[in-house]
């Protein structure tokens, strides 16, 4: 279950994509004066496989995933989810600001790739 080059790829650009949504967000919350609501790793991931199930369905083929990717990423996040939920933690509590929407995802997303290359050696 080795992922290309190509597909790693895709997903660091979904998985900015996912981070650039974030900040909008925040940026539309902060300017009508909502309040920001806590945000887990858990929740990043299950937005990542969310987009991925959604790209796939609309340009799956055209970009060259592979046929049962969905159930692959499914498979390796939760195989990943302990050790990326506790880096993430980690990153968190050593960092003196509060994490946004944007920064769980981020941090989230660089632990999974993190995971999946050293899952590839």
């Amino acid at each position: 279950m080795a992922l290309s080059g190509h597909v790693v790829g895709l997903l660091k650009e979904y998985m900015r994509d996912l981070v650039e949504q974030a900040e909008q967000e925040a940026a539309a919350h902060e300017s009508f004066g909502f309040a920001t609501v806590p945000y887990r790793s858990d929740q990043a991931i299950s937005d990542l496989l969310a987009i991925l199930d959604d790209r796939i369905e609309s340009e799956g083929l055209q970009v060259g995933l592979p046929e049962g990717f969905l159930h692959q990423m499914w498979s390796l996040c939760n195989e990943a989810r302990i050790e990326v939920t506790d880096q993430v933690w980690l990153d968190r509590n050593s960092s003196e600001q509060p994490a946004s929407k944007a920064k769980v995802r981020e941090m989230t997303y660089h632990a999974l790739i993190e995971y999946l290359e050293e899952r590839n050696r």
